[in-house]
């Protein structure tokens, strides 16, 4: 049975010439030659290929995908947890997830020339980070089968993870959710709080736990936890961020908030101010034009308030990392370097805000 499949995959016409080139090509890319070359030409045939062995079973690279994504996920796991030593739990997974992403990993296949290889239906791969993705999980269950567990190691942290990522780099290089939340309330004129709803320790270690809600224009926005306020803080920034772009519902009650806020703020009032507070101006309002009366102003803004909504969702990214940083030709930086340049961006923007 073995046999004849090898035999069926062998007559697979590949993008290369012959089976040296491939052998070429893949020692290439992962710095070994392979033993058993069946394994990668069945890693490279995309389902689109529509082959099947004599049974009527498919032949194409789903399988390897599973048995890859799972040896991905041990490896980059271990490498990451012995690179950095005494990071938490959320760090460490954070960064393997950076590592192991669908785009991550599509990026790489272009970058070493994967793509080039993949059998498909179609005329180019190149664009389609999907199906590169799916053929590197593929490679990396091919190298598992071809010569074990050791092997998928040293490709994945002597080829990948030193020549072709920067781990440093990626896994400092965090969002700042915060910020970005920020920066869009601010280009959209809406006002951001972050309201403390609980403060108390951790049952198991003892230590300090904040529990944060995002507010804007007073609608309730994602709660966070975590061992600090900026941690509390970042979670529920992420959480919101994400509900703003799945929820339009959400925004569109936030921007109608903000209508009714304006209005007031429009109108004369002969309230005496609120000394509670320290008198202090608050940072959100919005300068208004002189040459239009208030009717006039709030008449002109309302026919385009959802535009103005929809253009708001369309502005909100939560991308984890600029995929520039995966290539073959890292630049040359100290980790030092790298980690105290990421470390001083992560919140330099946000540290003297909302605290």
């Amino acid at each position: 049975m073995l046999m004849n499949l090898r035999n069926i995959i062998d007559r697979l016409r590949l993008p290369f010439q012959d089976e040296k080139e491939l052998r070429t090509s893949l020692y290439e890319m992962m710095g070994f030659y392979p033993h058993d070359i069946s394994h990668y030409k069945l890693a490279l045939s995309h389902k689109s290929v529509g082959r099947r062995n004599e049974k009527g079973k498919p032949l194409n690279n789903e399988r390897l995908e599973f048995l890859g994504d799972a040896m991905l996920d041990a490896s980059v796991g271990y490498i990451v947890y012995r690179h950095f030593s005494g990071k938490r739990e959320g760090f460490l997974t954070n960064t393997r997830s950076k590592l192991v992403s669908r785009d991550t990993l599509g990026k790489l296949a272009e970058e070493m020339g994967l793509t080039r290889l993949i059998l498909s239906s179609g005329q180019s791969n190149s664009h389609n980070s999907y199906m590169a993705g799916n053929a590197f999980e593929a490679l990396v269950g091919a190298i598992y089968l071809d010569q074990g567990y050791n092997a998928v190691m040293r490709f994945m942290e002597k080829r990948i993870l030193t020549k072709m990522i920067n781990i440093d780099k990626v896994a400092f290089k965090e969002v700042n959710f915060k910020s970005k939340l920020l920066e869009w309330s601010q280009r959209n004129r809406v006002k951001l709080e972050y309201k403390m709803v609980r403060q108390g320790k951790d049952k198991e270690t003892g230590s300090p736990v904040f529990r944060y809600c995002v507010m804007l224009e007073g609608v309730d926005g994602e709660q966070g936890e975590g061992f600090s306020k900026k941690e509390a803080q970042q979670l529920a920034s992420e959480a919101t961020l994400k509900r703003l772009k799945r929820e339009p519902q959400f925004i569109d009650a936030i921007f109608a908030a903000k209508s009714d806020r304006t209005k007031m703020e429009e109108e004369p009032s002969m309230a005496v101010p609120n000394i509670s507070e320290g008198g202090q101006a608050e940072d959100f309002i919005i300068a208004n034009s002189k040459e239009n009366k208030p009717e006039e102003r709030v008449k002109k803004e309302q026919p385009r308030r959802k535009n103005t909504a929809e253009a708001a969702l369309e502005e909100i990214e939560t991308d984890d990392f600029d995929l520039s940083d995966i290539t073959a030709n890292p630049q040359e930086k100290s980790r030092e370097e790298i980690i105290a340049e990421a470390e001083a961006a992560a919140f330099s923007k946000t540290e003297n805000n909302n605290e």
